[in-house]
């Protein structure tokens, strides 16, 4: 990771920032969202599908593209299969490159300390700039004895914004949004494999994320199936008011939305509830009353 600098404790741990070199400052950027429908451990085929969802929507210099969590491999307990060796980072690094934008992408791969679920940030010059490793693996298939649990919460860098990414299960703690806030976050980008089940649960979650925090919120989920559930997408695009700017149906789609880093800053201003909020830490709960 390269131009990091160390933050003051936000609660939940220290935030670390990754810069990007010679990033260009602007108020206002294109989101991409790649909604695609993952083939099961299988590297190679979900390249391909990458590259060609990109090709044919030809984002724009300097767009932030968002693939969903695991999108290499499919959301996997099985690392030896689908752990990423790092061929399949440097194949969406090159990429970014090519079309000259900055890439979130979820990836299972192998790192010193084992195999982790990180999100993985690609700048336009194709290098890593850093990742995010999932703070809260999901404990029903037992995702936290086969991939090694995140410590730190990370922010980048793009345009104006200063962006958190979290991972699927993630979403459904708000106290690492809100620690992520503190330390200066105005848009947070999710990954998931988010099983359409609980697809309702997905787009509240969403939208509460945004409005709490009064941020732009970026959710991209898969569709398809893998041998364990089936996705239903709703992919979406939320402003800082918990509007939604753009939103997918289903099945295989690219989702576009412009997104304005003065509206938050305005937003922020106007109606001040994160200046106003007080730290829990601080507050004493009072003995049950009777």
């Amino acid at each position: 990771m390269r131009s990091v600098r160390e933050r003051e404790s936000v609660g939940f741990a220290a935030a670390r920032f990754f810069m990007m070199k010679n990033a260009e400052i602007s108020a206002v950027g294109e989101v991409v969202v790649l909604q695609t429908d993952i083939v099961w451990q299988d590297r190679e085929a979900n390249l391909a599908v990458v590259g060609a969802m990109l090709e044919e929507a030809r984002p724009g210099w300097g767009a932030l593209v968002v693939l969903p969590e695991m999108a290499l491999s499919g959301f996997s307990m099985d690392p030896e299969r689908s752990a990423d060796d790092g061929s399949g980072v440097r194949a969406l690094g090159e990429l970014a490159r090519r079309y000259g934008v900055t890439m979130v992408a979820g990836v299972a791969r192998w790192r010193e300390d084992g195999a982790a679920n990180e999100a993985v940030v690609l700048g336009p010059d194709g290098e890593e700039m850093g990742s995010y490793r999932k703070l809260h693996p999901f404990s029903p298939p037992g995702e936290g004895l086969v991939w090694r649990a995140g410590e730190r919460i990370e922010l980048f860098r793009w345009g104006g914004f200063t962006v958190a990414p979290f991972v699927c299960y993630d979403l459904r703690f708000p106290e690492i949004f809100r620690a992520a806030a503190a330390a200066g976050a105005d848009c947070f980008v999710v990954v998931a494999n988010w099983p359409s089940r609980r697809t309702h649960h997905w787009s509240l979650l969403l939208r509460a994320r945004a409005v709490e925090n009064q941020a732009v919120v970026i959710g991209v989920n898969r569709s398809g199936t893998d041998p364990a559930f089936l996705y239903e997408g709703a992919s979406a695009v939320i402003d800082e008011q918990g509007a939604v700017l753009a939103e997918a149906g289903a099945g295989v789609e690219v989702v576009r939305a412009v997104v304005d880093h003065e509206a938050v800053v305005a937003w922020r201003e106007a109606f001040p509830a994160l200046r106003d909020r007080r730290e829990v830490a601080a507050l004493r709960v009072g003995n049950r009353m009777e």
